[in-house]
């Protein structure tokens, strides 16, 4: 196994995620009343605001920040982790009929949700491009 190519290999996964992550922040502030309709839809949220979508919009701003700085790993690598799967499951009728309307859209969830579960695990090796290395 040639190991060389780890880090650049994490460094292109958390690269990869961050895209998603940004579009999904910059949404939270260009089109709030779509945030709403997704924590009613998928979480069972009603009566949120325009408002509530910019407060978890600015605290994604920090954490996806964070995430893509590479800075406290454990934390921001982890909330993503968390944050992209809580979405993924949040959507899990969309998978029990793949083929009706966008759905089939929705499977792309799952490699991102590995790539998260593959980066935090290995969140000591992703070195490059990070705020601080370890220890």
């Amino acid at each position: 196994m040639n190991v060389q190519h780890l880090p650049l290999s994490l460094l292109l996964l958390r690269l990869g995620i961050a895209i998603v992550m940004v579009i999904w922040t910059i949404d939270k502030f260009v089109n709030p009343g779509h945030n709403v309709a997704i924590l009613e839809g998928f979480y069972g949220i009603g009566g949120a605001s325009d408002t509530i979508s910019y407060v978890f919009g600015a605290a994604q701003v920090v954490l996806v920040g964070a995430f893509l700085l590479g800075a406290f790993k454990t934390i921001s690598y982890g909330a993503v982790m968390l944050m992209h799967g809580a979405s993924t499951l949040s959507s899990f009728g969309n998978y029990l009929a793949p083929f009706e309307g966008a759905n089939l859209l929705f499977f792309a969830a799952w490699p991102m949700f590995a790539a998260c579960i593959a980066l935090f695990l290995m969140r000591e090796h992703d070195t490059l491009l990070v705020v601080s290395k370890p220890r």
